[in-house]
């Protein structure tokens, strides 16, 4: 959903509205609402999530997020998991993590739902990719495929079964097929 105002609001007039549940985005002077998320949105993001954080976090290599706002290059968006370089999580005055990221994630995943715009979602991958980021992957539960985006490169597009998908460096230890991802659908 589209909200226009009745006057355009700049980047820092949004920053300074409330948070929206579902969350809401700021897109080219635009003001968007993400969709709810539903069921296989919520399993996938939730498994791919912990499964990220258990190989990453303990040995502080980078931290995955979810739902995390990222606001940068006149943009901002709230992927659906934001990955995160240790050395580049932003902190406070005490050393405590900050709660304003504005910088792009190393690394960022959406996950496509239902009747939600494909365009608008990879058009914020590319964004996050011209800014700064690693890799950006958009998955589709429906189709069981997930399109993978590297920076000045071409979309790999990962849909047979055993295919292993690709990584950024910091999280190679991880071992993910398409088939993995999407066992976690499977009660």
């Amino acid at each position: 959903m589209v909200q226009v105002p009745s006057k355009p609001l700049t980047l820092a007039e949004f920053l300074r509205l409330p948070e929206t549940k579902p969350a809401s985005e700021y897109i080219e002077g635009e003001i968007i609402e993400k969709p709810m998320p539903q069921g296989k949105h919520s399993r996938i993001q939730a498994e791919l999530l912990a499964a990220l954080n258990q190989v990453v976090k303990p040995q502080q290599v980078a931290c995955a997020f979810p739902e995390l706002r990222c606001t940068f290059g006149g943009r901002s968006i709230v992927p659906d998991i934001a990955v995160f370089v240790w050395n580049r999580i932003p902190c406070d005055d005490r050393g405590e993590i900050a709660n304003t990221f504005s910088l792009a994630p190393d690394w960022t995943i959406e996950i496509l739902s239902p009747d939600q715009s494909h365009t608008k979602v990879t058009k914020n991958i590319l964004h996050c990719l011209h800014h700064g980021a690693s890799m950006g992957w958009l998955v589709d539960p429906d189709e069981k495929t997930v399109f993978v985006y590297y920076p000045k490169q071409e979309i790999a597009i990962f849909d047979e079964p055993d295919a292993v998908l690709p990584l950024p460096i910091f999280a190679k230890r991880l071992k993910l097929r398409v088939m993995d991802l999407f066992a976690w659908l499977k009660l």
